[in-house]
């Protein structure tokens, strides 16, 4: 006979017992939270006759819920935080660059007044330390630093119109040249197909002529907005020369008190910054020109000067500018004098400007206005992009201040921290004594 009936039954006999076992823990827990609940001293008052039998629950009761904010994961809150502040500044400086887009000429002309005032800031302090007044020290430096750019875009305008015609013979007799060497050369480049690029240059010039005689007119418009910016330049500088100090004193009144002795402290230092790097500057520009100059002279290159001039020049704008005014002096030897004095060219342009790079630039810079390559060249690319060859020339000193004020503000916010901790520790101490002076049992 088969064990299947007597298993079966063991297992519900065991299953029985469980349960009523379950159901004698569960009546015991319910009577201690019931016994709990009753205040002391009240007798537990039994269930009214005609009540209906307790209905028991499955689950527990739900507790009060939490707040929202603490629902949600801390670095959620965080990024969500930095996020609207950055909204906040993007927005910020959006609006700002809307309103310098607007007054662009205004912009442009005080930051170049403040380089120029950089510039010749010390010569005016010089002059006045040797008793001579204020006011005709500003207007002597101020005169004598304009006189000297303008004689300096005369003579570059001077030396090419009197040497266009030969260079224009020189440029066909280049051109020529190339032209029965690529004729030699292993490309295999015909007579027909270089007539056809000629002609093709011929075609988009004709395509182009509306633009070229539009552009030609909005000339004029240019050439009014350079005189205002000019004029607007030459008195920024006096003011600033003469009276850069109330200036700086007025525009600290509209900072808020509580910010004002930071930023007034960062302001000297943000101004050395600035004469430390147009100074530094000027003096690697013309050491530039003068060496690529002689050099270019030397090689029989056609308007030396000139081109050391426009190299000075282009000295102010960092890394492209470099670029630019070496590239023009190598095109204009290979157009002149060949293949071999365009590469001899190339050789000077590199080396001089390797010795600038590695050795002047470090030397006379220093650290006052230490800004990384790659900041450099991103600032440089950025300026270029939102407002053009000024906007190159201004990106590297705008960075250069920002970096010394940031840094300022740092340090000065760590003492003023440091400083106030020190006067609560002190100011614990000083109560602590007191206590204790006061305590009967430390004056036994």
């Amino acid at each position: 006979m088969s064990r299947v009936p007597g298993w079966l039954g063991r297992l519900g006999a065991g299953l029985t017992e469980m349960s009523e076992r379950l159901d004698e823990r569960r009546a015991e827990v319910e009577k201690e939270q019931g016994d709990s609940a009753e205040p002391a001293g009240a007798e537990p008052a039994g269930p009214p006759a005609d009540a209906a039998p307790p209905v028991r629950r499955s689950a527990a009761p739900r507790g009060p819920r939490p707040d929202p904010a603490e629902a949600v994961p801390w670095g959620v809150r965080v990024a969500a935080e930095a996020g609207w502040r950055l909204l906040v500044l993007a927005g910020t400086v959006w609006v700002l660059m809307r309103v310098i887009s607007a007054v662009q000429l205004v912009v442009f002309a005080f930051v170049i007044a403040l380089l120029v005032t950089a510039l010749l800031q010390p010569t005016v302090a010089r002059l006045t330390r040797r008793g001579v007044p204020r006011g005709p020290a500003t207007a002597l430096t101020a005169i004598s630093g304009f006189v000297v750019i303008g004689l300096m875009g005369w003579f570059v305008t001077w030396q090419v119109m009197e040497n266009i015609d030969t260079l224009s013979t020189q440029i066909q007799s280049g051109i020529d040249d190339l032209r029965n060497w690529l004729l030699k050369s292993p490309f295999h480049v015909t007579d027909k197909q270089i007539n056809q690029i000629a002609k093709n240059l011929r075609e988009a010039i004709g395509a182009n002529a509306d633009q070229i005689t539009s552009a030609g007119l909005e000339g004029v418009q240019v050439i009014v907005e350079a005189l205002t910016g000019i004029l607007l330049v030459f008195f920024s500088t006096l003011f600033l020369l003469y009276d850069g100090k109330r200036i700086w004193e007025w525009f600290l009144k509209l900072v808020p008190s509580a910010a004002r002795p930071g930023v007034a402290g960062a302001g000297p230092r943000a101004w050395s910054t600035l004469t430390a790097y147009v100074r530094g500057t000027v003096l690697v520009a013309l050491i530039d020109a003068i060496f690529i100059g002689i050099g270019i002279y030397f090689l029989d290159v056609p308007m030396a000067v000139p081109l050391a001039v426009f190299i000075f020049l282009f000295s102010f704008i960092p890394l492209v500018g470099a670029v630019a005014s070496g590239a023009l002096a190598v095109i204009v030897a290979l157009v002149t004098q060949g293949v071999f004095t365009a590469v001899m060219t190339l050789v000077v342009v590199l080396a001089v400007q390797q010795i600038e790079g590695h050795v002047l630039q470090p030397f006379i810079l220093g650290r006052a206005v230490r800004v990384h390559p790659l900041a450099v060249v991103l600032t440089v690319a950025a300026g270029g992009m939102v407002a053009g060859i000024g906007g190159a020339v201004v990106a590297v000193p705008l960075v250069a201040v920002t970096n010394t004020v940031v840094g300022y503000l740092r340090q000065y916010s760590q003492e003023v921290h440091g400083q106030a901790s020190a006067e609560a520790a002190g100011e614990a101490v000083a109560e602590e004594s007191e206590e204790h002076a006061e305590d009967p049992a430390h004056q036994g």
